[in-house]
């Protein structure tokens, strides 16, 4: 029981401690970026697209789910989808085209205009997901990412990457999500003050 109870704190007071990182300046501020990128894109008649393996394809499918249902409150839905939802996709075009193309191949068939990318990646490195920002980069759409560690390559290629400051995935998961939550909180707003029921 000793053994668990020391589990049991240390994994909270991690988390707390990493999360208490999340309120320097830079990251507030890349926060906010990514609410204004993202917000200024459905503004313009674009829809979010989400992306991420895993457990990012969860949180993926969470935050797409808050928007077209309700974060807080009630709205008329905003327009998101996450490309991790269709198995009969997934499975098709990585056993006929290999797994790095599942969002790429997605992002052909859907990416529009005014379109803008949520991409996620714990490492900032899965390879499916870059693919398909550099597909999005390359058709002028602006892409938010949330990764960790050192940010890999999404840093480098996304117009705000929030990178998480720490090297275990399951922190860097939990904080993911708490931003999602963060970037959901901005966009209903936002869309309430520009549809009102």
């Amino acid at each position: 029981m000793e053994d668990m109870n020391k589990i049991i704190l240390d994994s909270l007071t991690e988390s707390i401690q990493v999360k208490e990182k999340l309120l320097s300046p830079d990251i507030v501020k890349k926060i906010q970026q990514a609410g204004e990128i993202i917000t200024q894109q459905l503004h313009r008649g674009g829809k979010l697209i989400v992306m991420g393996n895993g457990g990012s394809a969860a949180d993926a499918q969470h935050i797409a789910a808050e928007m077209v249902g309700r974060f807080e409150t009630d709205h008329t839905p905003i327009p998101s989808i996450a490309l991790g939802t269709n198995i009969s996709t997934l499975t098709a075009v990585s056993n006929d085209f290999g797994f790095d193309e599942v969002f790429y191949r997605q992002m052909i068939a859907l990416l529009n205009k005014d379109d803008v990318i949520l991409a996620i990646s714990t490492s900032g490195n899965s390879p499916n997901v870059i693919k398909a920002v550099e597909y999005a980069k390359t058709k002028g759409n602006p892409v938010v990412g949330l990764s960790g560690k050192d940010g890999g390559k999404m840093k480098e290629i996304c117009d705000v990457c929030m990178v998480i400051p720490s090297s275990r995935t399951a922190r860097i998961q939990e904080c993911h999500i708490t931003l999602g939550h963060i970037l959901c909180e901005i966009v209903e707003k936002f869309w309430l003050d520009r549809n009102p029921s």
